[in-house]
């Protein structure tokens, strides 16, 4: 077996918003397991931003996670990485990403990295996956949606615990029946999504499909086919939306026509003061508005901010869609009599994507020449526009950036919890990390993790800890104040310590530095302490090497830096191209 680097023993730290700032307390014992085994159902939204949702200070209709949200527990310092499927791989493990496959993303994984420990691009046979343990407790597994932890057969959720699996595999795809994938080699062949149905790949259909529709679509169907076992069900809904491409039915697109010819800024400020409404920030929290790289609305041409409200108007449509597709796998279990004895757990896999595919190897070159991205179009089978960073810094409101940055934009994300024990109606602001999921559903299935040995083969444990006191309301928060949490893709890094958090990023998005932020005070991040308090900055670093030692991650100079999708700075560029298109039947 290959070397796995020395883990960790404390793992994370608690976090407190501004708003709210709580004493620190030891964590109540483990509950008891339940009498009666409750359902199980994980819902995953794919780049959706903190205030992207009604409950959180959106304008957009998200009824269905809003009850939840209301009636349950909504989380206002849960965290994820800034990737999706590093997220995917510590939510499915309970461990780091770095020892479970996903020290860097698959298809951004340099020569330095590939083939080292932890870098694999597939959720590392070290894991036992969550669905895995409830499995082998007795519950019917089942998912619908995104998988990103593996392309091929070996590596689908058929073979990491799910008996019933309809995946879309890779990154990201076209919502559309259309199959087609994300990112292209050759402008002239155009990639194909890999889907995958109980492991074998199929084509899906090319009529009649939508994503959001078809992933909801089957998991009510595979819950369905497994209500007479007598099991409890682990279902997981991996939704591809609202990730871009930004694709939507015309009819929800309308809900939104001319919402948001306004701009950036105006769309950021009635966020905020929503925010403000429903006690998430303290009146008077600094903002971030946006970084200088970009432009403001006021500078875009006329046809720009056109192209750019029907973008925003398609991505508010395509999260409208997907609370209604909850919506309807609530309502089949209510209509069941399951919903009352399911636990539901709702997050978002990172902060909103204000990145660019474009740079990655030729795909501008091929959106441009087989897609129709003129003004009416966007949004419908035949184009491909993606979301931005002007909308992502709002949907990010008001922390500072967003999606692949270890700022708190990219892994702050909105977080719900509803069911039977949960407190209802309670907003929690203690930190809560995507590694404590696994070991807080294992505590509700009345089970545990194997440990370090399973089947005969040495396996990590979890690093996570159960949520489940903290949700029920018999604990003030999930952590001491004394355990730190790293946090490192792409050569972007942060440790959390107590109300203390270093952060670094490369130019022109950070100093190229370490950076020092007290975030009980600042968590937009907008005072970097770390000249005014250097004994503090020290004590993090050193916290920081630890965390590098133990989960074995690769620390490679100019790593941030490398060209690509992280580091797209042209957006504008292809906007003013695209926003000047004529629909191709008019060409």
């Amino acid at each position: 077996m290959k070397h796995i680097p020395r883990r960790i023993a404390k793992l994370c730290v608690p976090v407190v918003a501004a708003t709210a700032i709580q004493p620190a307390v030891q964590a109540a014992p483990p509950a008891a397991a339940p009498a009666k085994r409750p359902n199980i159902l994980l819902i995953v939204a794919d780049d959706l931003g903190y205030t992207d949702l009604g409950a959180y200070g959106a304008e957009i209709a998200t009824p269905n996670l809003d009850r939840l949200a209301n009636t349950g527990t909504k989380m206002t310092s849960f965290y994820a990485s800034p990737f999706c499927s590093p997220t995917r791989a510590m939510l499915m493990s309970g461990s780091d990403n770095h020892l479970v496959g996903f020290g860097d993303m698959a298809e951004l994984i340099t020569a330095e990295q590939r083939g080292k420990p932890g870098y694999e691009g597939y959720l590392s046979e070290r894991v036992v996956p969550m669905p895995q343990v409830l499995k082998d407790a007795g519950y019917r597994t089942a998912m619908a949606g995104k998988w990103h932890l593996g392309v091929k057969e070996e590596y689908s959720p058929a073979n990491r615990g799910f008996e019933q699996s309809y995946a879309m595999v890779i990154g990201g795809a076209s919502h559309w029946g259309d199959q087609s994938g994300i990112v292209a080699v050759d402008p002239d062949k155009p990639p194909k999504a890999v889907y995958r149905e109980n492991g074998k790949e199929i084509d899906i259909p090319r009529n009649g499909f939508f994503s959001s529709e078809a992933f909801a679509d089957k998991l009510i169907e595979y819950l369905k086919s497994g209500e007479k076992s007598g099991r409890p069900f682990f279902g997981y809904l991996a939704f591809t939306a609202p990730h871009w491409p930004l694709h939507a039915p015309d009819a929800d697109i309308a809900k939104y026509e001319g919402r948001y010819e306004e701009g950036y800024d105006k769309l950021q400020q009635e966020r905020l003061e929503r925010m403000q409404k429903l006690g998430l920030v303290a009146a008077g929290t600094p903002v971030y508005e946006g970084h200088p790289q970009w432009p403001r609305w006021e500078s875009l041409s006329q046809a720009e901010q056109a192209s750019e409200a029907r973008r925003m108007a398609v991505y508010a449509a395509m999260v409208d869609n997907m609370d209604r597709q909850v919506g309807r796998v609530l309502d089949y279990l209510k209509s069941t009599g399951q919903l009352d004895d399911t636990f539901i757990f709702f997050m978002s896999d990172n902060g909103a994507d204000g990145n660019s595919v474009y740079d990655v190897a030729r795909t501008r070159e091929w959106i441009h020449k087989d897609f129709d991205n003129s003004i009416a179009n966007i949004g419908r089978p035949g184009s491909f526009a993606e979301y931005g960073p002007g909308w992502a810094q709002v949907g990010m409101t008001p922390f500072k950036l967003y999606k692949s940055f270890m700022y708190e934009g990219g892994i702050s994300v909105p977080a719900i919890a509803w069911g039977p024990g949960i407190e209802g109606g309670a907003v929690k602001r203690g930190f809560a990390h995507v590694t404590d999921v696994a070991p807080t559903i294992f505590e509700l299935a009345g089970t545990r993790h194997p440990g370090t040995e399973y089947q005969g083969r040495t396996v990590l444990p979890l690093r996570g800890k159960s949520m489940l006191p903290y949700l029920q309301g018999k604990a003030r928060q999930v952590r001491g104040d004394d355990e730190p949490v790293g946090w490192e893709l792409g050569g972007r890094k942060a440790l959390r310590k107590g109300d203390w958090k270093i952060v670094y990023a490369n130019k022109p998005w950070g100093k190229d530095g370490w950076e020092l932020y007290d975030v009980a005070r600042d968590r937009t991040e907008s005072r970097d302490l770390a000249a005014e308090n250097p004994q503090k900055l020290g004590e993090l670093l050193v916290a920081w090497k630890d965390y590098v030692a133990e989960t074995g991650t690769l620390e490679l100079e100019g790593l941030a830096y490398r060209p690509g999708y992280s580091n797209a700075g042209k957006y504008y560029e292809d906007l003013k191209v695209e926003a000047a298109q004529k629909p191709r039947a008019a060409r």
